[in-house]
Parts: structure tokens; sequence; C-alpha cells
């Protein structure tokens, strides 16, 4: 559930047509990576185990992109990949905008695997907005029936980059996001505590993490505290959201 930065180039390609007057620039890129744990909005999706990753991004230079991206997970058979359009600008030499549409899919997923609401679909979609300026981002994403169809879901997030270009470049990233559900659950059968996204009747939560970055000889390294405000019992009754440390590494291939 996580989109990758499409900010190292695989290939450059150029495709001219006969009856345009201009020619439009490709930009290839892929990535790998190996982290110690997946968390997607501060939650883990591997069950505190280390997951797989990659991503593919096709991107045009009037600002269009398209994309996947794909992990191992602890649930839905054990995969997810997603799949997102969207268009991605300067408006000066400071600010910046990104908007897009991404789906989230879980092709083996099995609902009949499930305790409750076993006929709820683990797929959903998200449309996304975010503006940065000289290393700050504020954003926002948007789902009309969030996972396992638990209704509308909002997401709030700002973050800030930074490089130490005195201090051998390395990156430093800082993000808190608010995330906000709005359940509506249409089995009878299901208990208050259980008509939530989490358990304990809880619908919204905290995520945070700040995170170093460094690269070196062509590979990407990154140690990220993460938390939640989250306690045990509201989620999942497992360790899932406590505060962790997590170490990437990740290779454009």
């Amino acid at each position: 559930m996580k989109l990758l930065k499409k900010n190292i180039a695989l290939t450059a390609l150029l495709i001219a047509s006969p009856l345009a007057a201009t020619a439009v620039e490709v930009e290839v890129s892929a990535n790998v990576a190996l982290t110690t744990d997946y968390r997607f909005r501060g939650i883990s999706q591997t069950d505190e185990k280390p997951a797989i990753q990659g991503g593919f991004d096709v991107a045009l230079d009037n600002g269009i992109y398209i994309g996947t991206w794909g992990s191992n997970v602890d649930f839905a058979n054990s995969l997810e990949l997603d799949y997102y359009i969207g268009f991605a600008n300067d408006i000066n030499e400071d600010w910046s905008y990104d908007v897009g549409y991404i789906y989230y899919d879980y092709p083996g997923a099995d609902s009949t695997q499930r305790e409750y609401n076993s006929s709820a679909k683990d797929d959903y979609q998200e449309f996304y907005a975010k503006v940065s300026f000289m290393g700050f981002t504020l954003g926002g994403a948007y789902s009309d029936d969030y996972y396992l169809e638990t209704g509308e879901f909002y997401y709030l997030h700002g973050e800030y980059t930074y490089t130490f270009t005195e201090f051998y470049d390395i990156g430093l990233d800082l993000h808190v996001g608010n995330n906000n559900f709005e359940y509506k659950s249409t089995d009878s059968n299901l208990k208050d505590a259980e008509r939530a996204f989490l358990t304990d009747g809880e619908d919204s939560y905290w995520d945070y993490s700040i995170g170093l970055t460094k690269g070196f000889m062509g590979v990407d390294f990154s140690l990220t505290w993460v938390d939640t405000d989250l306690n045990k019992s509201e989620c999942f009754d497992e360790n899932w959201c406590d505060s962790t440390f997590i170490l990437a590494v990740s290779k454009s291939l």
C-alpha cells in the first residue's frame, strides 16, 4: 500500500509522431527493496516480518505517470499489488503538486478464510492529492469504501525532507498522518466493537515516522522509526501498531 518515488530513471525513450510537431519524452524507472517490516500508515502488513517489494513506473514529460508496486503481506494469501495513475508537475521553483488514483489489489484473497464479514472484498481504491513547498509536503487521500468494505476513509498527512549535504548527504524524512474511518456495516451479527476497521470500535488514529537515508555505491539504505497512538487492544490484539525501527535496502534497476 505504498507509492514509490519516481526519482531514478532506468532508461529514457523518445517517442515522435510524424503527425506531431513536438516529441514526448518517456522515462521508465524501476525499484526493488528488502525491508525488515512492511508498515502501511503505521500498521504492520507482514506480522512484523521482512518484505520484498518492487515497483515499475512510466512517466511522460507532460507530468502524467502510471505504475505498479507490489509486496508480500501476511494476509490475503500473501500478495498485494497496487496500480496507480496520476499527474505531477512544478508550479514554480519552490512549489509542486501531485494528484492521482490508486487501486489496491489482493489477487490471492480468499474471503471465506475470515471470521467476520466473510463476503467483503479486500480490494479497494483511493484518490490522492498533495502539494510540496521547499521540502514540506501536505497531502490527503480518500476512499469511498475502504479495505474489507468498511466505508469511507480519509487520510491527511504531512512530511518534511532534508538532506545534510555537509554531513555525508544523509537524508532526513519526517512524517505524521491522521487516519479517519467511517464504517457502514450491513451485517447485523457484528458486535459494536467489530463495526470499525480497528478493534475496540476505534475509528481514527495517528501514525508517525522519523527516517534517515543514505545512498552508497548505487544502493539506498534507510533506518526508520515508526509508531502510532494505538494500543494493543485497538490493533486487533496484536503488536502490529507498536513502535519499531525498520531497516530497508533498495536498488534502482
